[in-house]
C-alpha cells in the first residue's frame, strides 16, 4: 500500500499542514487561495474561453456541476496512489473579489515540482502570470523543499515560454510528439529552474 501524501516531506511547515492543507499565499497586487470546490460557480464562465486550450489537450469543462466534481477531486490534494501532491490554488487581486486565473504544482517524491498556470483572457498582459507563479515558486523552494521546478511547454506556446525564461528557468530539452491533440501532434519543450539559482523575492512577497 502506498503511504498517503502527508504534507511536505510529512513534516509541519507554514504553507503546507500535515494533513495536506494548503494556506492562502500573497504578493503585492495577489492572494493565492487554495483551489476548492466551491470556485467552480465563480470560475466556470472564465474557463470557457477557447483561448485557454490552444495549446494543450484538455477543453471548456461541460457544466459546472463537472467542473465542481473535477474541483472536489483535487480538494484531496494528492494522486490516488499517494505518490504525489497536487496542489492547485486561484489567484484575484487584493481589492477584488474577481479571479485572474489559477496555478497548479504537482509535487513528486523525487524531490521536482510540475508547474502549469492559466490566466483567463480578459486580465492578461497585466503581469499576474509571473508574480503568481513567483510567489507559488518560493513556496515550493521554502517550503516543500522542492530541488527543482519543472514546465513542459508546446513549442508553438509563445506566450508561456517568455513567461518562463522571464523566471529564470533554462531549456533543457525537446520532446517531438509529446502530445495529440486538436487534430494534430504537440511537440513540447522542457524548462527547469533549481533552487540555487531562485532570485528570492522576485514576487514582491
Amino acid at each position: 500500500m502506498h503511504r498517503r501524501w502527508n504534507g511536505c516531506g510529512g513534516a509541519p511547515r507554514s504553507g503546507l499542514a500535515v494533513d495536506g492543507t494548503v494556506s492562502a499565499l500573497q504578493t503585492a497586487r495577489l492572494v493565492i487561495e487554495p483551489l476548492v470546490a466551491t470556485h467552480a460557480r465563480q470560475l466556470f464562465a472564465d474557463l470557457q474561453h477557447p483561448e485557454l486550450y490552444g495549446f494543450i489537450p484538455g477543453e471548456p469543462p461541460e457544466s459546472e456541476a463537472v467542473l465542481e466534481a473535477r474541483f472536489t477531486r483535487w480538494e484531496a490534494r494528492t494522486s490516488p496512489d499517494g505518490r504525489e501532491a497536487w496542489l492547485n490554488w486561484v489567484m484575484r487581486p487584493r481589492d477584488s473579489e474577481a479571479y485572474v486565473g489559477t496555478i497548479q504544482a504537482t509535487i513528486r517524491r523525487d524531490g521536482d515540482a510540475l508547474l502549469a498556470y492559466q490566466v483567463f483572457p480578459r486580465f492578461w498582459r497585466q503581469g499576474f502570470a509571473h508574480e503568481g507563479c513567483a510567489r507559488v515558486i518560493t513556496w515550493l523552494f521554502v517550503e516543500c523543499a522542492v530541488g527543482r521546478v519543472v514546465a513542459d511547454i508546446d513549442t508553438r506556446n509563445v506566450a508561456s515560454i517568455a513567461l518562463v525564461e522571464s523566471l529564470g528557468f533554462r531549456r533543457v530539452g525537446m520532446k517531438r510528439d509529446a502530445d495529440w491533440f486538436k487534430g494534430g501532434p504537440s511537440d513540447e519543450y522542457r524548462y527547469e529552474l533549481i533552487k540555487g539559482d531562485w532570485q528570492f523575492g522576485a514576487a514582491g512577497e
